[in-house]
């Protein structure tokens, strides 16, 4: 691993985690491009969790408020058991497709360009929809709604989808406002990129070696600082602007890759 494109990497995964245009897309396309290979594409997986922890960091005040709180108050409760159960369907899944997964959707390029505009055409036009809103706070979820957006994220299994995106797209057609719904995907980032990191861990431990070890880990804190950037303006950004820029970038982005591919790329 050639330490600038590590960095390069990093910084991608960081940038684009919590905004929906999709991270591993943009990440397995560069890797592509670059000619970078990991073992497993383990690497590609194992840094997301620097992305994890600048959530930790950025709301680790609130994060300790709501633990705290869980003896006596229910909105912590309801929001802990949401995020319980908008992890799960995705975690289920993943464990049981994990190989697909790895050794035929994250080699296909041409699927995540395709990805990557069918979803930016998607995000135009759900910014453009006069929704209905019933839910602006995040501990006020209920289970049901927590457990539908769980299913939204799992079209993330597939590169290029977004995690952020369906997550997000999803809680909105449900009722949550942009905001609410972009928060609450940050949240469930936490356990779900945590718990991605250790089963692929477990499951690739054996192929990776020291050099590898050491690209992740320079990886990982690339996309920490990146990741603790965006979290600190994306909330702002989005109340602003909506979601209309990253459709737009994800047109683009997966256009310049469909196109290169094509051409021999």
């Amino acid at each position: 691993m050639a330490i600038w494109q590590v960095v390069l990497l990093g910084l991608i995964e960081g940038l684009t985690e919590f905004i929906p245009v999709s991270s591993t897309g943009h990440l397995l396309l560069a890797g592509h491009f670059l000619g970078f290979n990991s073992p497993g594409k383990t690497f590609e997986v194992l840094i997301q969790l620097g992305a994890v922890l600048a959530v930790l960091s950025v709301y680790l005040t609130k994060l300790w408020q709501i633990t705290i709180a869980l003896p006596r108050s229910p909105e912590a409760r309801n929001f802990v058991l949401g995020l319980l159960v908008a992890f799960l369907p995705a975690a289920v899944i993943g464990a049981g497709l994990h190989g697909f997964i790895k050794h035929v959707l994250f080699e296909s390029p041409m699927l995540i360009a395709f990805t990557l505009i069918v979803g930016g055409v998607i995000l135009l036009y759900v910014d453009e929809l006069k929704l209905e809103t019933r839910y602006r706070d995040i501990t006020a979820f209920p289970p049901s709604l927590a457990f539908k957006i769980g299913v939204c994220q799992c079209l993330a299994l597939v590169p290029g989808v977004s995690r952020s995106g369906s997550t997000i797209v999803g809680a909105m057609l449900l009722g949550a406002d942009k905001r609410a719904a972009a928060e609450f995907s940050f949240f469930l980032a936490m356990p779900t990129m945590g718990g991605a990191f250790a089963y692929d861990l477990m499951k690739n431990w054996s192929v990776l070696d020291t050099s590898d070890m050491t690209g992740i880990a320079l990886g990982f804190v690339c996309a920490f600082v990146a990741g603790v950037a965006v979290v600190r303006f994306v909330l702002e950004f989005i109340s602003r602007h909506g979601y209309a820029p990253f459709g737009w970038w994800r047109i683009i982005v997966g256009g310049l890759a469909l196109g290169a591919l094509l051409a021999g790329g």
